[in-house]
């Protein structure tokens, strides 16, 4: 409660400070309307912003504890435009379209294609839409009650009449399940998904507006002969497992002030969003889901230290209603789900989706130092040091919120690697009580 009470606090005052700054800049006149002066690109980077139409296709190769190594195709065709657009100065891109195919050792299949167009037609409208198919036999599964929190434990060669060993690591808990209990925190995701939002700009575009409609038909399956999953679907305890269909109207209201999108040194992301699914639209199940999410990004001593950064994240998310077991790791944001405590996006030191409650709130804290840059090519890089502090917890339900024993944490050391400012290659090395994990992927952890 207290990790809770102090995030609040930092970001409210945060908050005051940012919005008591003007909302637009009047002394811009060649755009078609008024955009606030914090959204303009930074200098250093606007100067190797590139011009025209230009695609960055990349090997998408990563990897990831569970799905292993990953390899694949990202390509990213990108719509700049010239430096006389009216909004080249302040939009990463004019629009940009992204086709990815991935694979993973781990039999990990992914297939997307996705858009996104900022102040489409020169309005003050922002479109996004994705249609993606994945396949992962490599979800965990602890539970989606406070009961995920407990230690990892286990019976050596799945004997009861032998020690119960306590408090064990991720690994040697993972090596201690064998015969029919090998597989009993895995299964297997099948999804099939169609997204589309809109967001319409407000106060020189620090504040969006959002509403959007998802489709989703998946299949959840439990691995091996006994499971968690199975164990808890069978005895009513969750929802969801087989074939499903989920329909979601999405809304919400977004506050960004940030100066760069995909590697901001300065501004405010936050945002509060609402997910409702009803069987009257089309899905099986009656529930509700509420995210707020902020970010915060802050160059420290400018004059002395330029290259900097501060950054910050705060998520608090809620799912109420007759859930399937899923969608309490599912908090949707507008740029990107955040799946379930645990894993590269939220504490790092921890497997994905290890710890899953009706609340979930999490804290990210990490500094930025950019400490070198050059061009190799004719294509500009930007390296950058990153020390992390991750921490979050679950909850069966708001009144349970009564200490600060739910919260478990991770820290560790990243490099960042900005290609053509755009682009961001991530390393994270993490360390917790419970395991140590190292990623490779694309774009900032938040």
């Amino acid at each position: 409660m207290k990790y809770l009470l102090l995030s609040l606090v930092i970001f409210s005052n945060e908050f005051v400070m940012f919005s008591q700054k003007n909302i637009i800049d009047t002394t811009i006149t060649h755009l078609p309307f008024a955009i606030s002066k914090e959204k303009k690109l930074p200098e250093e980077e606007l100067a190797e912003k590139r011009e025209g139409t230009y695609l960055t296709g990349i090997p998408d190769i990563s990897y990831d504890p569970l799905n292993g190594l990953g390899y694949g195709g990202e390509a990213t065709l990108f719509f700049n435009g010239k430096r006389t657009d009216p909004f080249f100065d302040y939009t990463p891109y004019r629009a940009q379209l992204i086709i990815r195919a991935f694979n993973t050792t781990n039999s990990q299949r992914e297939l997307a294609i996705g858009c996104d167009i900022p102040y489409i037609f020169n309005s003050k409208w922002r479109l996004r839409a994705e249609m993606a198919y994945e396949i992962n036999p490599n979800h965990l599964y602890f539970g989606v009650t406070e009961k995920s929190l407990n230690s990892l434990q286990y019976y050596q060669n799945n004997d009861s009449l032998t020690t119960l060993i306590k408090n064990a690591s991720y690994a040697d808990y993972e090596n201690g399940l064998s015969g029919d209990v090998k597989n009993y925190n895995k299964y297997t995701k099948n999804e099939a998904l169609l997204n589309v939002s809109l967001e319409r700009s407000y106060f020189g575009g620090k504040l969006r507006a959002l509403i959007g409609y998802e489709y989703a038909v998946v299949n959840f399956t439990s691995t091996g002969n006994i499971s968690l999953l199975q164990n808890d679907f069978n005895t009513k305890k969750i929802i969801g497992v087989g074939k499903n269909n989920v329909t979601f109207l999405q809304g919400g209201f977004i506050y960004d002030t940030r100066n760069l999108e995909t590697d901001p040194t300065n501004g405010v992301f936050a945002e509060l969003l609402n997910e409702i699914s009803l069987q009257a639209l089309g899905s099986q199940y009656n529930f509700n889901k509420i995210f707020f999410h902020a970010n915060l990004y802050k160059s420290i001593l400018p004059k002395k230290l330029k290259h900097f950064i501060f950054a910050a994240r705060f998520g608090l998310g809620y799912t109420s209603g007759n859930a399937p077991f899923y969608e309490y790791q599912d908090q949707w944001s507008s740029e990107g789900s955040i799946e379930g405590l645990g894993g590269g996006a939220t504490i790092r030191g921890y497997k994905q989706g290890r710890f899953l409650g009706r609340v979930m709130q999490f804290n990210n804290i990490e500094l930025r130092y950019k400490f070198a840059q050059c061009k190799i090519l004719k294509q500009h890089l930007a390296f950058s040091g990153v020390p992390f502090f991750d921490v979050g917890a679950v909850w069966n339900d708001f009144n349970t919120i009564k200490s600060i024993d739910n919260y478990r944490y991770s820290e560790g050391l990243g490099l960042r690697i900005a290609w053509n400012v755009n682009t961001i290659l991530r390393f994270d090395y993490a360390v917790s009580k419970e395991d140590k994990q190292f990623f490779f992927q694309l774009g900032h952890c938040f």
